[in-house]
């Protein structure tokens, strides 16, 4: 029997695969240790796991119910055949669940509605943005930076990662662009679905990168070309390459493959980075007139602030022992003050997830409403589920 680690909801899934090309019917046993309940964990199944060839014909379904789960195919390297069948299964605490894999013709699978989406967006410059049924999110492109460097007005420099605080589950994205498209600014305005008013400018914003040297933090420009990997019902991901850049005489190079799950207020960084063994994220401080919390034992940072006429709590979380330290580091340069997680880079690689919870959306009504909710996700990633193949 072997064991691979799988990944989902930025979540690992342990995969034991045992089972044969001969085998008329295969079963998946999930088993949930914890004492908590398991939902929005999605679990990475391929071809060699399930050792079949497509898995264009493939469901997953619940043995008890009889009920066919939403599922999602994903085309990891682009080349037209379906690398991965995504799924998320729901479980009480300390329990375990059966499925089974069958073959199911494309009208009968179960449908739904593409809540996982992200986009290039030449029509505000070259933002790229990215949500779920629960946040939003952005980020800046070369156009934006040349712009700046070139004295042109509406241009923005910044590899920082922007929140767009929305309170509804359905997809806003094209929604606020195209109303922006007719009237500039249109979505820093609260409406019934929320608003951007977060001040991202050089920060890191939501969780984006930095290198220290010395006692000084240095940052990349905005991202130079970007690819997208899936959208969907469950994930949607993509890649934003950067631009080498400078920390103090030391040459960095980053690339950022980011995904976002259905259900998780998180989304999840897989950084690839050379010339440095410690990476930080951060988290902007704005007023810095917020509440701290540095849990590096656990893995997470938190900061809960006042912000507009509401609450917003952003967080870094990474699997134990990958988080080394963090810093409260405040400086009179503009933007500059962030609290830091100090994160370890093994053999080019960092990982780790960041996100928010904004009291408005009535997710989080509370600072410990949502510190619990990331002491259960680190509980989570730290433990992760099981899954048995027969």
């Amino acid at each position: 029997m072997s064991s691979i680690k799988f990944v989902l909801f930025s979540l690992t899934i342990l995969i034991c695969s045992s089972c044969s090309k001969e085998t008329k019917s295969k079963y998946i046993v999930v088993k949930n240790s914890l004492t908590i309940e398991r939902s929005f964990e999605t679990i990475e199944l391929t071809k060699e796991i399930l050792n079949v060839n497509d898995l264009n014909n493939l469901a997953i379904k619940d043995v008890k119910s009889n009920e066919i789960l939403i599922t999602q195919l994903v085309d990891i390297d682009g080349d037209g055949n379906m690398d991965q069948l995504l799924f998320q299964p729901q479980l009480l605490p300390t329990s375990e669940k059966k499925y089974e894999v069958v073959i199911i013709s494309e009208t009968k699978k179960t449908k739904s509605e593409d809540l996982c989406y992200s986009r290039f967006v030449p029509e505000r410059t070259d933002d790229y943005a990215w949500e779920n049924n629960r946040v939003a999110f952005r980020t800046f492109g070369p156009k934006a930076q040349e712009m700046i460097e070139n004295d042109v007005p509406g241009g923005t420099l910044s590899s920082g990662i922007d929140a767009w605080l929305k309170k509804v589950e359905y997809p806003i994205i094209n929604k606020w662009y195209a109303k922006n498209d007719i009237r500039p600014g249109a979505y820093h305005e609260m409406s019934p679905e929320g608003l951007d008013n977060f001040h991202v400018g050089s920060s890191r914003g939501v969780g984006s990168t930095a290198v220290k040297k010395d006692a000084d933090y240095y940052i990349s420009k905005n991202y130079t070309n970007w690819k997208t990997i899936t959208t969907g019902p469950i994930r949607t991901s993509f890649v934003l390459n950067y631009a080498d850049w400078v920390a103090n005489g030391q040459v960095i190079s980053e690339k950022k493959n980011i995904s976002l799950d259905y259900g998780s207020n998180l989304t999840k960084y897989e950084i690839e980075v050379k010339g440095t063994d410690v990476i930080s994220a951060g988290l902007t401080l704005h007023e810095n007139d917020g509440v701290i919390t540095e849990s590096v034992n656990k893995g997470w940072i938190s900061y809960w602030e006042p912000h507009g006429d509401s609450e917003l709590g952003t967080a870094i979380v990474a699997t134990k022992g990958n988080m080394v330290a963090s810093e409260y580091y405040v400086t009179p340069l503009q933007d500059r003050s962030n609290l830091y997680a100090q994160l370890k880079v093994t053999n080019n690689k960092v990982e780790y997830y960041s996100g928010y919870g904004w009291k408005e959306s009535k997710q989080f009504p509370t600072k410990e409403s949502w510190e619990k909710y990331l002491n259960e996700f680190s509980q989570k990633i730290n433990a992760p589920l099981v899954v048995v193949i027969k």
